[in-house]
């Protein structure tokens, strides 16, 4: 029977793929243009609605890592942020990174606000039409908007966790809209919107620098200013551990992660309407994947090695600085320079952890080390696997990245610290933001941790 119905279907495919033919050669319809137009807008919106998921992990990686007081707030904080960061791209940051023309005109700068809220005024701004083709042959405005819009949220995601525990929410938020609807956008505009750090020749494929580190410079000075939690950092310069209240949420998260980086990198390649593209998302799948397992497996054996046991979290973060680090470029390297490019990143989450605390810089979650750290590493190797790239080149533009988001970020901390303080009260933070800033607790039945 099951051999009948093969063959059956096998003479019905045959016939409809004839049929199929048959009318291809009489229909004038111009199916190279219109494949790479669908094809490469599928991948924005495929590699969009993945990277998205990544909001998840970070909310499930930072619901995991802090006590039980504070886990409602982290939930809180992850909803609204990506929340205000897509009205706020939408409004400012798009066409900020993508100047379109002059940047006080109805297709610049404030292009939401002047051409009317209502609308779909960003995506009628830039040309598209009534059917939707407004970059007919590559790909709709509405898919790359959809598909930025989930980078330029995952950069403010990485400020959150390492802020935890004793910051305000509002002032997050609002440095939130700052971040995503200013900061991120433009310096991004330097690189993926064809500015100067493009035309020096600076390569950073899906965000090593332009997003990770970005995130990373922010959340590094908003520890700085907001300062340590209380307890974490004795008189006598010892360290308290934290743990965190539900390690099993944690490794869901770094595992959603995982699985979203592969359209982080994977859409990144921007396009997937030849054999080539197609090609190279598959190595670009397969390289991102054995460099977050050589982040994983580097901080196992180095913390069984300095510790004399396996640490789970430093495991977790090791993964995802495997991921930071091969985000520069996922494409050029092989299996093996991949999986030993991953391996550094987890490397060094393992030892900087340890050094943030030396100078009593309190990272909640290890966000800091992770994006920061392993994104200049990421960064600084592509020459390595990639011969288009230049060592100095790399550094500089790292450094002029920093710079710009040290100094920015910096003067809008100190500004909201001014105007109405940014970290809770210490009655507050001993009782946990759950309560004292929302009045609802995560796990209310449960005694705080």
């Amino acid at each position: 029977m099951k051999k009948a119905f093969l063959k059956i279907f096998s003479v019905g495919s045959l016939l409809a793929v004839t049929a199929s033919q048959s009318l291809a050669q009489n229909a004038p319809v111009s199916v190279p243009t219109d494949s790479f137009f669908i094809l490469n807008s599928l991948l924005f919106l495929m590699g969009g609605f993945l990277v998205f998921w990544m909001a998840a992990g970070f909310t499930m990686l930072e619901a995991g890592l802090v006590r039980s007081k504070n886990v409602t707030m982290q939930l809180t904080k992850n909803m609204s942020l990506f929340s205000f960061a897509a009205i706020f791209y939408y409004l400012i940051g798009y066409n900020l990174m993508y100047p379109l023309g002059t940047w006080l005109s109805d297709e610049g700068l404030f292009n939401g606000v002047l051409s009317g809220v209502w609308g779909v005024a960003i995506l009628e701004a830039v040309g598209v039409t009534s059917d939707g083709a407004d970059d007919y042959g590559y790909a709709s405005t509405g898919s790359d908007f959809f598909f930025q819009l989930m980078f330029c949220a995952a950069t403010a995601s990485i400020v959150s966790g390492a802020l935890a525990e004793r910051i305000k929410l509002w002032p997050f938020l609002i440095f939130t809209i700052v971040l995503t609807g200013l900061i991120y956008p433009i310096q991004a505009s330097w690189k993926w919107g064809g500015g100067f750090l493009d035309e020096m020749g600076f390569l950073d494929f899906a965000g090593s620098t332009v997003v990770h580190s970005v995130g990373g410079w922010a959340a590094l000075m908003g520890a700085i200013i907001l300062g340590p939690r209380i307890g974490k950092y004795a008189k006598d310069g010892k360290v308290t551990p934290i743990p965190g209240s539900n390690l099993a949420i944690a490794t869901l998260g770094t595992f959603i992660l995982w699985m979203g980086w592969f359209g982080f990198n994977g859409g990144s390649q921007l396009a997937m309407g030849s054999v080539g593209d197609v090609a190279d998302i598959s190595r670009i799948f397969s390289n991102t994947n054995a460099a977050a397992a050589g982040g994983a497996i580097a901080a196992l054996l180095l913390t069984q090695f300095l510790y004399k046991k396996p640490d789970l979290t430093m495991i977790l973060n090791g993964c995802l600085a495997g991921l930071v680090s091969i985000t520069a470029e996922p494409l050029t390297p092989s299996l093996g320079a991949a999986t030993l490019i991953g391996a550094v990143g987890g490397l060094i989450v393992v030892f900087t952890v340890p050094m943030l605390d030396k100078f009593k810089i309190d990272d909640v979650v290890g966000a800091i080390p992770v994006h920061l750290f392993a994104g200049i590493w990421g960064t600084m190797v592509v020459p390595a696997t990639n011969g288009d790239a230049s060592y100095l080149i790399q550094f500089t533009s790292i450094i002029i990245v920093g710079v710009f988001v040290v100094v920015t970020s910096s003067i809008v901390w100190t500004i909201l610290k001014s105007a109405m303080g940014i970290r809770v009260g210490e009655e507050e933070e001993v009782a946990g933001l759950d309560t004292s800033e929302l009045g609802m607790e995560a796990y209310p039945e449960f005694s705080k941790g």
